[in-house]
């Protein structure tokens, strides 16, 4: 049997998550000085996972390249 698409393990493995772990939380939290040491791990409050979004480059530079060689060769 095989396994389904959805389940395999990608490469990287470290992709965003929509989830922190406790521990996680309890260091973000520490951060914006919204949790103090002695306070309840329990109940914590809610914090947000911000996206990171790669903005792809442009191929201007290649695109030159492209022309450059394609000019070359016509002559």
């Amino acid at each position: 049997m095989t396994i389904d698409k959805s389940l395999k393990i990608r490469r990287g493995g470290s992709a965003n998550r929509s989830v922190l772990t406790r521990i996680e939380r309890l260091e973000k939290l520490k951060e914006t000085e919204r949790w103090k040491e002695g306070d309840s791990p329990l109940g914590l409050p809610k914090v947000r996972v911000r996206k990171l979004v790669m903005k792809k480059k442009k191929k201007k530079k290649e695109e030159e390249g492209d022309e450059a060689t394609t000019s070359e060769a016509a002559n």
